[in-house]
Order: C-alpha cells, then structure tokens, then sequence
C-alpha cells in the first residue's frame, strides 16, 4: 500500500512538473509574439496606395467595418482583422479612431483591440497619431463635451480600461512616445483632485493599476521571462525618476488625508456614544453621516493598501488595526467596575452562531437584479418617463393627424373632380384592412391576456407551497434555499404574503423565529419594505398586548417579544426599540411583565450587554432588573427566571481556568495517542513513538497510556496494540503499563467512588486488550475476577465498597469478560472459565434482582459466552453447584499426584511427538483466527509451540498452567518469492559439495581415532532392557531396589566391571557409595546425552514442519496473502479463536508492525 502511495504522489508530482513546464511555455510564446509584433510595428511595411485601391473602398463597407470597431471582443477578433485586410479606410482613418475610441473594452478585450490597432497601424501612418489624441480626450474631460454628460462610474471604468489599452500599446510599439503616461500621471495625482473625494477614489483605483501594469517605468522589479522585454522598451533613468517621484508624493498626501479621515471619524463615533448613553438611540441623521463617513474611509484605506501594495510599500498602520467601532466614551471607561473594556468579551459564544446571524447568503449572487425588488423604483420611474414621453407623442401625432386630413382634403377636392370611382374603391379597401387589423389585435390582446393569467395562477400556486415549507425550515440551509427560491417569485403582493406569514408564525414554534428572522435579514439588503413592514406589526402588537393588562395570551407574548428580540440579534430591530420594549416591562414589573422582559433577556440579553454600542445602558437595565426582583415580593418561579436571565447576560465574575502549559514534546505524544491515533495510523504513530528520547519521555508516555479513559473507547485496542509493539523494544515500559493497569484497578476497588467509575471500566477494558494482544497471562484475568468478586467483603468496610444494592462490579466483569472471554473455549482455561461463572452467578444471586440493562448484558454475556450453561435462580442452586466442583477438584488433584509419582507414564491423549490433538488443544494455542475489523480469516505460524498442551486441565497447576500461551511474540515474516530453478539447481550443487567435503573429513578424523583393543561381551547387554536400562539401580537379594531409608535415596550403585584374565573377559558386579565422584559424573553425563536427544528430536520435528508448511505455503500462497504482507498458516486448527498479536511483519514495501488476528 505504501508503494501504491508512493507512485501516485510521484504521478501527481510528474503531471504537475509537466502543468508548469506548459505554463512556461506558453508564457514564453506569448512574449515572443509580443516582441515580434513590436517589431513589426515599429519598422511597419505599409502597402502602397496601388494596392489600397484594389480592395473595396465602398461606403457601405467601410462604414459596417467601422460600426464592428465599436464593439471589438475576442471572439469577433479573427472575423473583425480579416475585414479589415480586406476593405480599404485610408478614407475613414478619423471614423475607426472614433468608433475604437468610443468601445466599451473589457479587460479580456485589451488584446483583441491591440491587435486590431496593430493591423492599423501598419496599414495607415496617420492611425497611430489620431488614435493617440482620441484615447488622451479621456483623460482629459475639459476637451471633450460628451464626457460632462457621461455616468461617474461609466467614466471611471473607460479611463481604466483606457489607460490599460494605452499602455499595452506602448509595448507592442504602436505609440512611440512615453511623455503621454507622465502627463497623464501627473494629472491624476494632482492636488485639486485631492478635494473631491469620488475622484480621489477613482484616481486611487487607475494609478494602483498602473503600478501593477506599468512597473517598468517606476522602476520596480520584474520577475519572470517579462525582464527581457521590458528592458528594451527604452524608458530612461530620468523617466523613471519622475513616475516614482510623483507617487511617492501622492502616497504621502493620500496618508495624511487617511489620517484627517480617521480621526475625524473617531471624533463622530464618541459624539454618538455619549448620545446613545443619554437618550438611548441616534437619530436618523446621525446615523447615516456616520456610516456615509464610515464608508467612505473604509473605501479609502482599501484603495491606499492596493496602491501600497503596487508600489511594494507598507500600508499605512492605522490606531485599532486601521478598524474602528462605536465605544462607550468617557463614561464607559470610567465604569471600569461595571466591566472591563481592556478584555472585551465576544458578542458571539461561538463561531457557529456567529456565523448564522452575521453571514448572510447575497442574492445578488444568486438572483438576478431584475427579480429583486430593489430594481422596482428604477421601473417606475422609466415607466412614469416613457408614460410622460407617450404623452408628448401622442400630442404630436395628434397634431400631425389634424393637419394631414386638412392637406388631403384640398387634395382630395381636385381628385374628386378628376377620378371619383377611384377614390371610392380606395376608401372601401382601407376600410376593410382596418377591420382587419382590428381583428387581429383582438385576438392577439386575448392570447396575451390567457397568457398571463396562467402565469399568474401558477405563481400563485408556486408561493403557496412554498408558505407551507415555511415552518419546515429548521436548518440555515433550507431557509436560505427557500429565501431564494421566493425571490424568483418576488411582487409586491407576495411580498405582503410573506410578511403577513412570517408574522403569523406559531405560538409554540418558538424554535422557527430564528430562521424567519434570517429570512429577513437576508432579504433586507434588496426589499427594504420587509423589515420595515415586519418591524411595525411586532411593535405594534407588542403595544397592544402591553397596554392591555390582561393575564391570557402569555404565549403571544413571549412569541412576540422572542421574536424582537431575534430581529435585533441581526440588527433588523434597532437596539433602541428593544430598550424601550425592556422599559415598559420594568416599569409595570407584574404578573406577564416579568415573563416577558426574562423572555428578552434570555433571547438578545447577552447580544446587548456585550455589544459596545449598548454595554452601558444594557448594565443599568440588568441593576435595574435586580433591584425590582429584590423589592417586589415574588414567588420562586418568578424568581428564579429573573435569576436567570439576569446571570446569562451578566454572568458571575470569577477567576479565569488557567490551562496547564506543557512543554513541546508533552504536547506531541498527547497529540499522537489522542488526536492521530486510528486504525490506519497506527503504524505511523508507533514509528513517532519509537524515535522520542525515551530517557526523557518514558515516564509521560506511560502516564498518557494510563489515560485511556479521556479518549475514545473504540480506540483502547489500539493502545493495548502500541503497548504490544513497544514491549519488543522496550520492554521493562510494557511491564510497567501491565503493572499499573493493574495497580489502577485495585485502587479503583479501594475507593470505590463513583466519578471514577467510567476510569474503572477502561482500565478492564485496557487489560483485556493486553490479554488479546498476549502481553498478560490468562492467570492475571482470572486473579482479577477473583478480586473484583471478593474485595472487602468479610470487613468492617463491605458496605461502603461493595454496597447490596451496587451492580457496578458485575458490570465491571461484564467488560472484562466481553473483552477477552472468548478465547476461554478450550483447554484449561475454559474449565477455569466455567468455575468462576459459577461463582459470578453466586455473587449476582447475593445482590438480589439486577436492573434491567444490568439483566440484558447478563444474558448477552452468556450467550457468547456459554449459551448451553445452566442459569440458576436460587442461592441453594448455585452453593451445590460449587460444592460439587469443589470435590471434583478434589479428586482430581489425586490422580494428579499419582501421575506425578510415576512420570514415565505417557498422558492420555498425547502423540508420540510431543503434540496434542487438534480438537483438544488449549484456547490460548488455537490457532483459528477470529475475523475482528472485518478482514479475511487468517492462521497464524507458530502453532506448535502450544499445541502440546492437554484439554485436561487436571494435568495443570491453576497458577502455572497456562502461563507460557501469553508470552509475548514477535516474529519476521517474508512475502513468499518464487525462486529460479538454475539458482535453485546451482545452490544445491554447492550444498553436496560441501557435505561431501564434510565427509570426507569425518572418515579421516575416525581413521585417527584409536581403536578399543577389546571386546565387550554381548551378555553386558543381555539384561540392559530389563534391570539395567538406568545406571545407577541397586536391587537387593529378592531384586528389589536397596533404597535409603531416611532420604528415600539409593546408598549404593551397582555397576559391572570388564576385566580380563588372559584371553577370557569376565564382569564382576560391585557396589559404589552413591554420592561417589565416579557416580555423580556418570549420572550428569547421561542427563546431558538424553538432554540432547530430546533436543535434536524437536529440532528435526520443528524443521521437518516448517518443510511442510513452506510446501503447503507455496501452493497456497495466491489465496492466503493478506495486505499486510503476511501469509496465511496452512497448518492449524481449524476451530476455536485465536488471540490478537501484534506480529512485526517484513513486506516488500519495508518492514512496519500491524495488527493480527
């Protein structure tokens, strides 16, 4: 997987090497066709008058050529040159300068149109002078009538895309002459300018294009493959000295004014403080001069930040960061013991509400203009011209009317006299196309008039549903999507619709007010009739409802006053409308009152009191509240809500938390094991692990490891697994986690407190993990059952650690149980198993009945665990039951210990080899493998380590059986590689050489070996099967064995001497003292040959099976591959589940450690 990784970042890095490459390319093409055009329009091969002739010099085409110059794009650009090639205008130069002069370009169309002049230019020599002149007229508004009467916007956008087209111009040759930018510059950064602000505005946005297009000329830096071309423009030092002289002198004039401006506005922002302090609200005027001010500087401290950044200067650093906001004043900094202005408290508790009332979607981006409603003014007003012009036409065509019958009747006097059937006919024919026409415009009008009544019945239809998918709108979403899906059906009419509607929300929908509000707002920026209409119904109703003084409709009112409140949040509904709703409640603080004023504090209370606008006036409110709550005589639930809303504006002042400053590498390892850590970065937070400075770190990670309870529960396995793979390279660190989970536990049962319980119940969760990864014994478990069963009962403290009535250590064997029980299903473990839930259903039948979820996870637990197990129901029951196991066990530790006394009896069940049957081996060697995060089953190697043990568990000592299946291992496994027959056939060849030369060896050193020079007599080894098989028996007369009595030990050896009377052997038997020299040698002797038997025994059974399974392997190899880079064990059991390990496995992709099932 990691090479897989590997080679698609490689691809991307190769297709974005290949982007950039093509990127340069082309940057590189278009440079030398720009100095290739240049070329040709400075030295211009004009055709000569002769060949002008020859093409078409008509009116009628010249003049369409010149009306397709008006409106030049890139797309008509090819059509657009190849007219121009073939018309000839040296008699309409001055016309195509004017039409070119007089198009709206874009900023896509500069290259089109300078390709066009270019054609032009090399055409006609008198084009380039009179196209110089006309693009200057723009420049200068004195010299041209039209541009008085033209739009300041419509200005400022030709003199930028003017400017533009002039400079790119000068790069490609057509304009030779540089001096027209320094007038032009010049201009625009003159003083008089400076006092209009709109035209500073408009200067500020040319001359910062300028500086981007044209750095050239002030001598800035040019990077890229531009540097070239650029310096063969020609602009001289001199030049340079000047452009930059003149905007460094109007970036410095344009500082001071930002300066003026800013205080200026600060000035206005105290003003209105004080009287927002004093009368609770500004007026409309001043309102609107501040945010007009406001305005304007924030659109001239962007414009100077652009031209700084241009120039590649600093922005000028205003007081606050270059912001500004309305304060409290004097007054608010003198009440610093109301609160603290130096630390201001966020409006917003989070960035989440903060985004829902303060980013609103922009339906101008959504919706076009002609739908929104703000484009209605500007209908009616053309509709009232149109109708006015309709008017004076009419007047008009009246008047020709009147005079027309007057001439044609004198006409029609002389006509009369000459052809009077004529005129009959004539009129007769006008007659009839008249009635004609007439008839068709009937008709006409009654199609357009069905027309639009469809129309109308479908938007009728269309706005209905969408007012009932109104109160399903409980997401940001699906009320922004319904505010756009209205603007396509916006009139006036169902603009009332949706007020009406909006206001009419239900009583109990208190959730939907703040949706609609959002609705609102956002549809205030283009239909200010919205809020407005809105605004004055709540106002009203609130009135109505406050001066009625009656006790019913609590629930309109609080929707009402919610619903302000809401509005306000969004600053729909000024502040000082909800002051003066707030003052109304206080001042009758009665009955509904007090409900209503809690109900707006608690909706925009803190909005108010943390805004710095009305932090002052918010505060005396609140004292205000608090005072009347302590005067008026209320009962506790009214109390209790002024309490409330009172503490949620204005919460108690107390100490701030002081988080816990951890050094960098603390940090780190918190950030590995509780943020990164998952099942697919295991591997890569093991790694980070391994590299830290474990002679610093060793004890902090230790701690972070204890802390599995402060992360996620599903991850714990994921901890037992690090703790596993660290233990092969630090082992004493997996020792000291296995000790404190441990410790943690006991101390748990100790104290028994209840906050702690969720700590508890990891930490089992933790050590039995530690047992799937192996890295506990199966003994460990079962002590800590035990414990968990038994601790402290038989003291004085039983009540207060394990009350009657706590479930809590059942739940606590429930998780341990869950965690690791399953492979307790064979062997001696699962005897052991089935004990102890006898005992556990002892200790539940002593609680008495357990809770319901206590009751379900019991029945789970022995469902998985012993689904054929025998629940009982009563104490008696159980107490038999274990007394019953309590003399089996006495039994069998009997015939345990005759089976001791005679040890050269084989068990049942063993094979000759040392292995055990597979359908009885113990559950901690089952190889069989449990499929845990959903993988492919997989056998796991090494089975045979374990797989001598018995299924009876009476051969076993409890504390010491199982103890050897729970080592840790950690084995190198490699991907099975087909190996090349000649490498093969050649390795072998070599291996018989080297054997042979081992022999040939072997025969020289026994030839060497000096031969015995006698004879041992075949009646030595005639009793040798018999009586003789051990050295050292002594058998008495009867032939029975001559024991010590006091040690149960032989006193004496009999052995048998070769001796030789001349060419006769004979043996004599003797007795030696048994703790002889010659004795205690001969008997470690053969302890040490029958030591090495048994070893070169499994050493030869060891390799003959991993003969059979790389045989077994090979022929399976394509079906048991697994990602990891492991092999499946084609030897095994098949039945029972195998233990988890973390196995460290070496792939082709290098070696990493994963997790195996």
């Amino acid at each position: 997987m990691d090479h897989h990784h590997q080679e698609e970042e490689n691809h991307t890095e190769k297709q974005d090497d290949e982007e950039a490459l093509a990127r340069l390319a082309e940057i590189k093409k278009a440079i030398e066709a720009k100095m290739a055009l240049r070329q040709n329009n400075l030295n211009p091969e004009r055709p000569d008058s002769a060949y002008l002739r020859t093409l078409d010099s008509s009116i009628k085409r010249n003049t369409a050529v010149i009306k397709k110059l008006k409106q030049i794009n890139e797309e008509q650009r090819e059509g657009l040159m190849d007219d121009l090639r073939s018309v000839n205008l040296s008699k309409f130069v001055s016309e195509a300068v004017t039409a070119i002069c007089e198009a709206k370009l874009k900023s896509s169309d500069i290259q089109a149109a300078v390709q066009i002049c270019s054609l032009l230019h090399q055409r006609y020599k008198e084009f380039s002078p009179s196209l110089t002149q006309g693009l200057l007229k723009v420049f200068l508004p004195g010299k041209s009538a039209d541009d008085l009467d033209a739009d300041r916007n419509s200005k400022a956008m030709k003199k930028r895309s003017t400017l533009k087209l002039l400079l790119e111009l000068y790069y490609v040759g057509v304009i030779e002459d540089s001096n027209i930018f320094i007038n032009i510059i010049k201009d625009l950064t003159s003083a008089e300018h400076m006092k209009d602000r709109d035209t500073t505005q408009t200067n500020l946005t040319l001359l910062a294009g300028f500086a981007r297009q044209g750095r050239v000329f002030l001598g800035l830096p040019i990077s890229g493959q531009d540097e070239d071309f650029f310096k063969g423009l020609g602009v001289t030092a001199e030049q340079k000295k000047n452009f930059k002289k003149a905007f460094n002198t109007y970036y410095d004039a344009l500082a001071e004014l930002l300066q003026s401006e800013h205080k200026s506005l600060q000035q206005m922002e105290k003003e209105n403080s004080k009287l927002v302090n004093a009368k609770g609200e500004l007026s409309e005027d001043s309102a609107s001069s501040y945010e007009k001010l406001r305005k304007s500087y924030d659109h001239l401290y962007r414009n100077i930040s652009s031209l700084a950044e241009a120039l590649d200067m600093q922005p000028p650093v205003m007081p606050e960061d270059g912001t500004t906001r309305l304060t409290v004043g004097d007054e608010a900094s003198s009440s610093g013991a109301v609160k603290d202005t130096s630390v201001p408290e966020p409006v917003w508790d989070d960035e989440e509400t903060k985004t829902f009332y303060e980013c609103l979607p922009d339906l101008r981006a959504f919706v076009p203009a002609v739908l929104l409603g703000e484009v209605e003014s500007a209908k009616t007003k053309d509709k009232s011209s149109e109708s006015s012009s309709e008017v004076v036409e009419g007047q008009q065509t009246a008047e020709d009317t009147t005079e027309f019958p007057a001439d044609s009747g004198s006409m029609a006097d002389v006509s009369t006299i000459e052809q009077p059937k004529e005129k009959d006919e004539v009129d007769k024919e006008k007659a009839k196309d008249a009635k004609k026409e007439k008839g068709k415009e009937k008709d006409s009008d009654k199609k357009l008039e069905n027309e639009k009544e469809k129309g109308k019945s479908l938007d009728v239809a269309n706005f209905e549903r969408l007012l009932q998918r109104l109160p399903g709108c409980v997401s940001r979403d699906l009320i922004d999507q319904l505010t756009v899906e209205y603007c396509y059906l916006n009139s006036k009419t169902n603009r009332k619709k949706l007020v009406k509607a909006l206001f009419n929300v239900p009583r109990t929908s208190l959730e939907l007010l703040a949706y609609y509000s959002r609705m609102v707002a956002t549809l205030a920026t283009c239909m200010k009739d919205i809020p407005s209409t809105l605004v004055q119904m709540l106002e009203d109703e609130f009135n109505y409802l406050v001066h009625k003084k009656d006790q019913m409709n609590i629930e309109s009112k609080i929707r009402n006053i919610r619903f302000i409140g809401e509005l306000c949040k969004f600053k729909i509904v000024p502040s000082g409308l909800v002051f003066s709703c707030l003052k109304a409640c206080l001042d009758d603080f009665t009955h509904h009152n007090i409900d209503v004023a809690c109900n707006l504090l608690e909706t925009c209370g803190r909005f108010l009191y943390r805004s710095p606008e009305t932090t002052l006036r918010m505060t005396n409110m609140l004292d205000i509240l608090m005072r009347l709550k302590n005067v008026k005589n209320l009962d506790p639930r009214q109390s209790t809500l002024v309490e409330n809303a009172y503490y949620l504006c204005k919460p108690p002042e107390r100490s701030a938390r002081i988080s816990k400053v951890r050094p960098p590498l603390h940090q780190y390892i918190r950030k590995l094991l509780f943020s990164d850590l998952d099942k697919d970065s295991i591997t890569n937070v093991l790694k980070q692990l391994r590299k830290l400075p474990w002679s610093e770190c060793e004890q902090y990670i230790l701690k972070c490891f204890m802390k599995v309870h402060k992360g996620k529960y599903g991850q714990i396995h994921l901890i037992a697994s690090l703790t596993s793979g660290l233990s092969r390279h630090h082992e004493e660190f997996a020792v000291a986690v296995v000790d404190e989970v441990l410790e943690e536990i006991r101390v748990g049962l100790e104290l028994n407190e209840y906050g702690a319980q969720q700590k508890r119940l990891t930490h089992l969760r933790f050590l039995g993990e530690l047992y799937n990864y192996e890295h506990v014994d199966s003994s460990v478990i079962f002590e800590t059952l035990y414990l968990t069963l038994s601790y402290g009962h038989g003291t004085s403290e039983q009540e207060v650690l394990d009350p009657p009535e706590d479930f809590f250590r059942v739940r606590m064997v429930i998780i341990l149980l869950e965690t690791c029980g399953h492979y307790f299903d064979r062997g001696s473990s699962k005897k052991r198993l089935d004990q102890f839930l006898i005992h556990f259903q002892r200790y539940i039948l002593s609680k008495g009945h357990p809770p319901l979820d206590i009751e379900f996870d019991l029945q789970d637990l022995f469902a998985n665990l012993r689904p054929n197990m025998t629940r009982y129901t009563t104490i008696d029951e159980v107490n038999a039951a274990i007394l019953q196991l309590e003399e089996r066990q006495h039994a069998s530790g009997a015939d345990k210990g005759s089976v001791e006394r005679h040890p050269d009896t084989k068990r049942p069940g063993m094979f000759s080899n040392g292995e055990a049957p597979k359908e009885e081996s113990d559950s901690d060697s089952g190889s069989g493998s449990a499929v845990r995060d959903g993988q492919n089953e997989e056998l796991e190697d090494g089975n045979h380590e374990r797989g001598s043990e018995s299924e009876d568990g009476d051969d076993y000592d409890d504390a010491v059986g199982p103890g050897s299946d729970d080592d840790n291992e950690f084995r190198v496994r490699q991907k099975v590689v087909t190996v090349d027959p000649e490498e093969q056939a050649d390795f072998d060849q070599e291996l018989k050489a080297l054997l042979q030369e081992s022999i040939e060896q072997r025969k020289l050193e026994l030839r060497g070996r000096p031969a015995l020079n006698m004879t041992i007599p075949m009646s030595v080894f005639e009793g040798s099967g018999k009586d003789h098989h051990h050295f050292g028996r002594v058998t008495g007369d009867n032939g029975e064995e001559v024991v010590d009595e006091e040690n149960g030990e032989p006193r004496e050896v009999q052995v048998k001497v070769l001796v030789k009377r001349g060419n006769k052997q004979q043996t004599k038997q003797m007795l030696i003292p048994s703790d002889c020299s010659l004795v205690q040698s001969t008997k470690q002797k053969e302890a040490a040959d029958l030591e090495e038997k048994q070893d070169i025994k499994r050493l030869v059974l060891e390799y003959n099976e991993r003969d059979e399974e790389e045989a077994n392997g090979l022929g399976t190899q394509a079906s048991n591959w697994t990602p990891a880079g492991s092999r499946g064990n084609t030897r095994g059991y098949t039945g029972g589940v195998a233990r988890h390990r973390f196995v460290y496995h070496q792939g082709g992709g290098g070696s990493y450690h994963s997790r195996r099932k």
